[in-house]
Parts: structure tokens; C-alpha cells; sequence
């Protein structure tokens, strides 16, 4: 079953032709879109823009390294019901007490529907993806203790990311529609501050830009900024009113920009190039 939703992006996200097309495939197709990138390219907040775009709920599953799939589905509570059972509790014979559904879970029950946002799946350990396989490609799965199949009420459009740490399964990768968001060019990364920032000065727009590219492509450092630490740094120099006629040379509040002290270190080192 297809949709006639179609996506073309929000005011506060810029998206290119390229992407726009691969999402709104994926949409009709009912396939998770799989979006690499580096950090700060846009990935999280593409789920977040389309579910403001479509007007629908975003239900967000954050990935960490000790994450299984399990905890996606539903988690059974069996130490609360034997507790419950030793208290003498009604209503311990209820199995279905004890079952929390997890974000897959809360998307497939979703009463419209949703964006489900599977974030930064490359944490995980490398089965993570397969264990995810049967329940995304049918949308649905079975609950053995309550002998239950959830089945998704509303197909919910998925978004699944990756910042490319690691290679995921090609029996994972052959079921999801693909895109790498590349890092914006200074053309697109105008348009980007342009649209949080609609009324920048010009010279700070011109100063910050060519800082920031200039760093990024001098320097090598541990962690590049990326757009979000631009935006930060850009906002940053606004509130603090200091002088932006030289930020290149200067590269006041740098701390914005670098999160890593080694970065820092590289950057103000005087054989560095900056001055």
C-alpha cells in the first residue's frame, strides 16, 4: 500500500533535489530510507523535518552500543510480575501488564501515522541490523509470553541512520532505500544559515563562512566542525557583540567550533597558518 504523502522540505531544513527524490521513493515504496553522513550534516534533523512537513508524530529510537533489537520491540518485566506474585498483587495472571512496548512497538500501535526515527544505528553491534530484518520488511512481530502479533496499524515512515563508523549487513542494506548526505558546498551552507539566521549581517555571514571552510580544509583535525557547530558559533558571535571584521585571523569562542582539545591545540598553533 502506497501514500500519497510527498515531502519537499521546511523552512528551517534545506534539502537538495536529490534527496528530496530518494525520500519521496521511499515513501511510496514503504522502504526505510538509510541515510549516512558525517555528524552535523543534517541526518536526525531530516526525520525531524519530515515529520513537521507531513504533520505527523516523530517517535525517535536513540541507538547505543549496548542496544539489542529486543528493546525496540518490547521489554516483558518478569522480575515486577514474580515481585507482584510474592506481594500477592491482583491481577499477577495478566501477563500483559508487564509488557512495555518499545519505540518499534509504539510506531506500529501509533493511532495515525508516524516518522520512526532509528538514530545512529552503526552503534550497535554488527547483528543488530539483521535481528531488525523480518519486523521492518513485514512491520510487524509476535509476542511469544501473550502469544499477541503486533502488526502495524499505520505503516509508519522510517528513517534509519548512520554516521559510517562502521559497515552494516547487505542483507540489511538490500532492504532500505539508500542516501549519503554529502557536507554542504558554501552555496548550500549559505542557504543552511540563511534559514535560521534569515537576517545575519553580511559581514559576519562573510567572515564566519570563510573561516569556517578554511578550517575545515586546512587543519587536520580529530573532529571537523560540521553544521550544527557552525550555527552554534555563528549565534555565539551575535550575542557576544565581539568584532567579526578578521574571525579567521582572530577565531574568538572558538570552543563553539572545536569540541576536541587536540583540535584546538592544532588550530592555535602558531605555524598553523592562521595569521
Amino acid at each position: 500500500m502506497t501514500t500519497n504523502y510527498r515531502f519537499t522540505g521546511t523552512d528551517d531544513y534545506i534539502i537538495n533535489d536529490e534527496l528530496m527524490l530518494t525520500m519521496n521513493i521511499a515513501i511510496k515504496m514503504n522502504k526505510p530510507l538509510l541515510v549516512k553522513g558525517e555528524p552535523g550534516t543534517g541526518k536526525t534533523a531530516l526525520a525531524e523535518s519530515i515529520a513537521k512537513a507531513l504533520d505527523m508524530p516523530l517517535i525517535t529510537w536513540s541507538i547505543k552500543s549496548t542496544t539489542k533489537a529486543q528493546d525496540g520491540l518490547y521489554q516483558y518485566d518478569v522480575v515486577r510480575r514474580l515481585y507482584d506474585s510474592e506481594l500477592g498483587n491482583e491481577g499477577v495472571e495478566d501477563i500483559k501488564k508487564y509488557i512495555k512496548l518499545g519505540k518499534i512497538g509504539e510506531a506500529f500501535t501509533s493511532d495515525k501515522q508516524c516518522v520512526l526515527l532509528i538514530d545512529e544505528i552503526d552503534k550497535a553491534d554488527l547483528e543488530f541490523p539483521n535481528d531488525l530484518l523480518w519486523e521492518l520488511d513485514r512491520m510487524e512481530f509476535y509476542i511469544p509470553e501473550t502469544d499477541e502479533t503486533i502488526k502495524a496499524n499505520h505503516k509508519p515512515i522510517v528513517i534509519i541512520t548512520s554516521n559510517a563508523e562502521k559497515e552494516l549487513p547487505d542483507a540489511f542494506l538490500r532492504r532500505c532505500a539508500f542516501h549519503y548526505i554529502d557536507f554542504p558546498d558554501e552555496e548550500l551552507m549559505r542557504e543552511i544559515v540563511l534559514a535560521h539566521y534569515p537576517d545575519i549581517e553580511e559581514q559576519l555571514m562573510e567572515q564566519a563562512m570563510d573561516a569556517f571552510f578554511y578550517v575545515r580544509e586546512y587543519f587536520e583535525l580529530k573532529k571537523k566542525p560540521s553544521t550544527s557547530e557552525l550555527l552554534d558559533w555563528i549565534n555565539a558571535l551575535q550575542l557576544s557583540g565581539i568584532p567579526t571584521d578578521n574571525l579567521r585571523r582572530d577565531l574568538p569562542l572558538m570552543s563553539f567550533l572545536l569540541k576536541k582539545d587536540e583540535d584546538r591545540e592544532t588550530v592555535k598553533n602558531p605555524y598553523g597558518g592562521l595569521r
